[in-house]
């Protein structure tokens, strides 16, 4: 397995200036084409005295040589109280949904 530091890009700058390019393109693009299709966010104008949360294109490439794209919020730079009261993420699998429906 190759190494992804030396492999993958750290910016969506670097993938787009490297040899691969067409390939890191068609990853962003599809990602952003799922984000959009899936209405995963709304456009909402900035409460006054906040400041947005920024975020980054993680690109990598797959033992399969599939190429992927996600971009990430960087919310580590967030403070209890002050950029949100609270989260939470309900995802579930298909296992472990059918993993209690078959103990319930």
């Amino acid at each position: 397995m190759a190494n992804t530091l030396e492999v993958d890009p750290r910016t969506l700058a670097k993938a787009l200036e490297s040899d691969e390019k067409v390939r890191w393109e068609a990853a962003w693009k599809s990602e952003l084409d799922s984000l959009t299709r899936n209405n995963t966010w709304v456009l909402e104008p900035l409460p006054p005295l906040r400041t947005a949360i920024g975020c980054r294109w993680i690109f990598r490439k797959k033992d399969d040589g599939r190429f992927k794209a996600r971009l990430v919020a960087k919310g580590f730079g967030q403070k209890y109280g002050i950029d949100y009261e609270e989260t939470f993420a309900p995802v579930g699998k298909c296992t472990s949904i059918c993993l209690l429906l078959a103990l319930s």
